[in-house]
């Protein structure tokens, strides 16, 4: 059953950094966390998924000292491994690959966020305890000011998008896409990952 879910997990997160990837290589726009990552590498230089990295380390604190609680450390697994593979994406896999079609960006666009939000849902069906900082930031908010879910993870964006927009990060029509189908797609693979495991689940031996 472990080893189900390590394999659920591993294909996720191949997944979320595949979308992730093309959705920069898209350059129409990127998710608040995603467009602070890249405004960083063009502004102070290293890579992107060396700034996916950073900033969640950072946040790792901050939700400890929001949540008055030691770091999740165990969290770094997760997000040093989505650093190193949208790296190994953009630097190995599309290094030369920079589409200037309009049309043909918006459908990587489209296409990357159908592969994000896949990618999402076998990861979260995975239940691996090794929650996205990005995510805990959101229940740290909660908890530390008393909000809702959703306005937690409205501040949580808001906070990204203004550090993105000054450090020139990709924010665009695209960031308003993202922002507003991500979830929906998430929801639709979840549901039918969910139905597979079920049948997986009854399936004679």
């Amino acid at each position: 059953m472990k080893s189900s879910r390590i394999f659920l997990f591993m294909i996720g997160i191949i997944f979320i950094t595949f979308g992730i990837s093309l959705t920069i290589k898209a350059n129409v726009g990127l998710g608040a966390w995603d467009a602070l990552a890249v405004g960083e590498s063009n502004t102070f230089g290293l890579t992107v998924g060396t700034w996916m990295i950073i900033n969640q380390s950072i946040l790792l604190f901050i939700n400890a000292y929001l949540l008055r609680e030691k770091p999740q450390f165990l969290a770094a697994i997760t997000f040093i491994l989505i650093g190193v593979l949208v790296d190994f994406w953009l630097l190995q896999v599309f290094a030369d690959w920079n589409p200037q079609d309009i049309v043909q960006r918006w459908m990587i666009l489209i296409v990357g966020i159908i592969i994000i939000g896949f990618g999402v849902s076998l990861y979260i069906h995975a239940k691996m305890p090794m929650l996205n900082p990005i995510d805990t930031f959101m229940v740290a908010l909660k908890a530390r000011f008393n909000v809702s879910l959703m306005t937690a993870k409205t501040l949580g964006e808001l906070a990204a998008l203004i550090f993105a927009f000054l450090l020139h990060g990709p924010i665009n029509l695209g960031t308003l896409v993202i922002t507003f189908t991500i979830g929906p797609v998430i929801q639709f693979f979840s549901k039918m990952v969910e139905r597979m495991k079920n049948r997986a689940n009854v399936a004679p031996q």
